[in-house]
């Protein structure tokens, strides 16, 4: 898609959650920006979590029916489809997140077609730009057809890159196994280097009710704004106006500019709507963003937290992409779930990376290293303790091969881990659900998972998912095995199964 040479972004002002309402404005907003949805149009949201646990995580249903009825006002019959299409996070099925969020029940009463990113085929694009990790990614088969793309992130902080908008939202076109790939100290690479599979002809973010300072678990702040763009750099660089950051401090965003997606320079960006940018700042002030190294997240608390800089073959001073900022996220779970976690969390040291320093663990202290990078020599207990760096080179991880962690193995593995007073967490990144899993068990925590609505609802996702990846296998085979393939007069791409839990 070639990026507009003259961005534009509208501010509008939304101050409640009115179908009807979001419905004109997006509509308005696309009219303004000269767009009409044809042939495939995806609409992706945010439901990275969602249910009673992730109340602000996610981009409203309301929010999705008024940009899907709005996309049908303009498109009508140049559209060949309507989809909307997700991958969450945190190892949990994208049917939970559907169907928790109420997306489910919005889209069969506006019957609009619904993706479910890990159930669907993956289809292997190649990169070619100086600046990648890898030469190629993966995506699913909807994200790859996609004709005309829009992006319905949330407004939101982030722990690992400050702010999460349009770009870093991008995580979600990728399954489990594929997107926990790079998901580390490279994570805003990564994040630059998704922008080549695909750019959205149109972006319209939930800023209605953002969420400041975390990402799975955010401090709700009414911001009252409906924002949308044409350009997905541009529109990211006005989002972190509003919010007092310069976009070009912020990685992930910085890369995308120097690939060749946009300027983070805002007066190359022709600002629109009701609602001026400074009176969007006004309206912003005191937003909270991300960005706490580990250390200072868990001051105060029962948990130290020790980190050190990631592998010395990469450049950097910490993984903030990965482990440190996992753990983070986890304990904001677990305190939603279980009020009394600071209070049952027993003295706890948790350590990240090439750690040079002493530990200060008394006796009865558990030591718990996380992460493949994690290398540390010294006295624990009165005890010589040696952790070896396990980290394997990016360049030895194949996307083609890489099997996926299954959450129910996760459950039955957790505690076994956890054994004696020194522990080793394997993993690059270990991911949130496993910190979860840790620190339930460390502590005498409820469990989410183990909650009975949970698992209920979980169960029946989990097993509509893997049939559905036992289905995509056979399909996958009969095309090895004839050379047809569902696409768009394209060249049949190489496919990998959809599954989180299985190899290609």
């Amino acid at each position: 898609m070639k990026i507009p040479a003259e961005p534009k972004v509208i501010l509008r002002s939304c101050r409640d959650y009115d179908p009807a309402r979001i419905r004109t404005i997006i509509r308005e907003g696309l009219e303004e920006l000269g767009l009409k949805p044809f042939g495939r149009t995806l609409v992706k949201p945010n439901l990275v979590a969602s249910g009673p646990l992730f109340p602000y995580a996610y981009t409203r249903p309301e929010f999705g029916e008024g940009v899907l009825q709005a996309l049908r006002d303009v498109g009508g019959s140049s559209m060949k489809e309507l989809a909307a299409g997700e991958r969450c996070g945190i190892t949990v099925p994208t049917r939970v997140s559907f169907r928790e969020s109420g997306w489910d029940a919005m889209l069969r009463r506006i019957d609009v077609k619904r993706y479910c990113f890990e159930e669907e085929q993956q289809v292997e694009i190649p990169l070619s730009h100086a600046t990648r990790l890898r030469d190629y990614l993966f995506t699913p088969e909807p994200v790859a057809r996609a004709d005309f793309f829009v992006n319905c992130p949330k407004f939101k902080a982030h722990p690992w890159t400050t702010v999460t908008f349009s770009c870093k939202a991008y995580i979600g076109i990728q399954d489990d196994r594929h997107r926990l790939i790079d998901h580390d100290h490279k994570l805003n690479e990564k994040i630059a280097d998704l922008q080549h599979i695909i750019q959205p002809q149109f972006i319209a973010i939930d800023a209605i009710t953002a969420g400041e300072g975390r990402m799975l678990t955010p401090t709700p702040f009414p911001l009252g704004l409906i924002i949308m763009g044409n350009s997905q750099v541009a529109f990211d660089s006005v989002c972190c106006q509003i919010v007092g950051v310069d976009a070009a401090t912020v990685d992930h965003i910085r890369l995308t500019s120097e690939c060749g997606f946009g300027s983070t320079d805002i007066s190359r960006v022709k600002i629109t709507g009701d609602v001026t940018l400074d009176e969007a700042r006004a309206r912003a002030k005191g937003f909270k963003i991300g960005l706490v190294r580990v250390e200072k997240y868990f001051e105060g608390t029962h948990i130290t937290a020790y980190a050190g800089p990631p592998p010395a073959s990469e450049a950097g001073d910490y993984c903030w992409g990965g482990c440190p900022g996992a753990i983070e996220e986890a304990i904001e779970i677990l305190r939603v779930f279980d009020k009394e976690t600071d209070k049952k969390m027993p003295r706890l040291h948790v350590v990240f990376g090439a750690y040079q320093g002493g530990i200060d663990a008394r006796p009865g202290e558990k030591v718990v290293f996380i992460g493949d990078c994690a290398a540390w020599k010294g006295m624990i207990h009165g005890k010589p303790v040696a952790i070896e760096n396990l980290y394997r080179e990016r360049s030895t991880l194949d996307p083609h091969t890489v099997v996926g962690q299954d959450v129910f193995a996760k459950l039955s593995s957790a505690r076994k881990k956890l054994q004696g007073d020194v522990v080793r967490l394997e993993g690059c990144p270990v991911s949130v659900a496993e910190q979860v899993l840790a620190l339930v068990n460390l502590g005498g925590l409820k469990n989410p998972y183990y909650d009975r609505e949970n698992m209920l609802t979980f169960g029946r996702a989990y097993l509509g998912w893997k049939a559905r990846v036992a289905l995509n296998r056979l399909q996958r085979k009969r095309y090895q095995q004839n050379g047809t393939f569902r696409e768009r007069g394209q060249a049949a791409p190489d496919l990998a199964g959809g599954a989180a839990g299985g190899a290609p």
